[in-house]
């Protein structure tokens, strides 16, 4: 599967002619994970983001530890769209991550063919319940380790016993700010989603 081309932004927007697979993708994970970001990264229209800025008194319900730099959260919903190949089209949504919004997040997901789980090594623990969501709804996902600066590297061997996947889940360590990586993780969510969808009979 071909990557797709940079993003163009200029444009309406419209489908491409020779869409023929349109899949829903939800974008997920904990609070302050980069799904906002890997969103804005990857959409070739014009994004729609649902952020608020932090007020002091929401710090006492989504600690900031550990992410001195977020000021915004997603209180709803985001969303993009990429043209992987000319035939299949990808609609991402991203998903609040706390843990309170979990009757947004079931509405979210409804319809969608598979979850990208993004993770960070420094709150791995964090992972665990949005994981455990995904799940619950039946759905494959891959899983997108984003790299922070400042973040504790490790090998894809520990990160999947660390997070207990098995061995047919995708995992993939990109950094949600540049493009080629973050197309890669979603390339490999829409070919492991792909693998496991019926196939038509053979019409002969």
């Amino acid at each position: 599967m071909d990557s797709a081309p940079c993003p163009d932004r200029t444009g309406v927007g419209y489908l491409p002619a020779a869409a023929r697979t349109l899949m829903k993708i939800v974008v997920t994970g904990p609070f302050g994970v980069g799904k906002t970001t890997l969103i804005r990264t990857l959409s070739e229209i014009a994004t729609l983001h649902t952020e608020e800025a932090m007020t002091q008194s929401s710090t006492r319900f989504d600690s900031t530890a550990g992410l001195p730099d977020k000021s915004t959260t997603t209180v709803a919903i985001d969303f993009g769209r990429l043209t992987v190949q000319d035939d299949l089209v990808l609609y991402m949504f991203g998903t609040p991550g706390q843990e309170r919004f979990l009757p947004l997040w079931e509405d979210i997901a409804r319809g969608a063919l598979g979850a990208l789980v993004l993770v960070d090594t420094r709150r791995l623990a964090d992972s665990f319940t949005v994981m455990d969501m995904v799940e619950e709804q039946g759905l494959p996902y891959a899983v997108a380790v984003n790299r922070f600066p400042d973040a504790p590297a490790h090998s894809d061997e520990v990160l999947r016993k660390h997070l207990d996947l098995d061995a047919t889940t995708p995992l993939i360590q990109c950094d949600a700010r540049e493009r080629r990586g973050s197309v890669d993780a979603l390339i490999a969510l829409a070919e492991h989603v792909l693998t496991r969808m019926p196939q038509p009979e053979d019409a002969s």
